[in-house]
């Protein structure tokens, strides 16, 4: 896998500005920006998610150009193939667990009255130990279950990278070391490569091959765990 990206961004908001100015390029698997909060990591994943659009520069996945300024390339979010975890997880509350998979499908997904009968969303709630609650609907179940349920809605369409937004900053500090290890064995298992961002030393640690240290909006370092 290889990541290439080199964006420019100025954002204002009254009086105040941020200047945007990220370059960078990796052919790792587990892509960690670290940083601390407005620093512009979230600003850099919605750029590559094709939720915000750079002023100039380009974004480049697998070698296939994604955003380019100058050659005015600037794919849809759902044509980049390119999953995203939000911070909040983003389930839909009146959805069951099932259905909140079968919403990550391309099509289709939204006709199925029995989402539990699609093999892909039958292939996710085994992989992530979900079938017995697939009815449930997510005020009833856990936040490590929730996280797994946002991952496999995330991973349900085969995307190129999963980009992770801060992933464990909602959870408790016992259950965060336990999610930390189990998305390390997942994607090490689906071999699924993934940019994560995080302020914590301990995601870092546990999840980082590639670490690009992020600050005031530009990249201050680059290390190799």
């Amino acid at each position: 896998m290889s990541v290439e990206i080199q964006i420019q961004k100025e954002l204002r908001a009254g009086e105040r500005s941020f200047r945007l100015n990220i370059s960078f390029a990796s052919e790792s698997r587990r892509i960690v920006l670290y940083g601390p909060s407005g620093s512009g990591k979230s600003l850099t994943l919605k750029a590559m998610a094709g939720l915000m659009t750079p002023d100039s520069g380009s974004i480049r996945l697998h070698q296939r150009l994604l955003f380019d300024a100058r050659q005015r390339i600037n794919l849809k979010p759902q044509q980049r193939k390119v999953a995203y975890l939000f911070q909040d997880y983003a389930l839909f509350p009146h959805l069951t667990v099932a259905q909140n998979i079968a919403f990550g499908l391309r099509s289709g997904a939204l006709n199925l009255s029995r989402p539990t009968e699609h093999p892909s969303v039958q292939k996710w709630l085994q992989a992530f130990d979900l079938k017995n609650i697939a009815g449930n609907y997510p005020a009833q179940i856990s936040g490590g279950q929730r996280q797994r349920v946002a991952l496999a809605r995330a991973l349900v369409p085969e995307p190129d990278i999963l980009l992770l937004d801060e992933p464990f900053s909602a959870l408790d500090l016992s259950l965060r070391e336990r999610m930390r290890k189990e998305l390390g064995e997942l994607q090490q298992q689906l071999q699924v490569p993934m940019l994560l961002i995080t302020h914590d030393p301990a995601d870092v640690e546990a999840l980082g091959e590639v670490v690009f240290d992020v600050r005031d909006g530009e990249i201050q370092g680059q290390r190799t765990l």
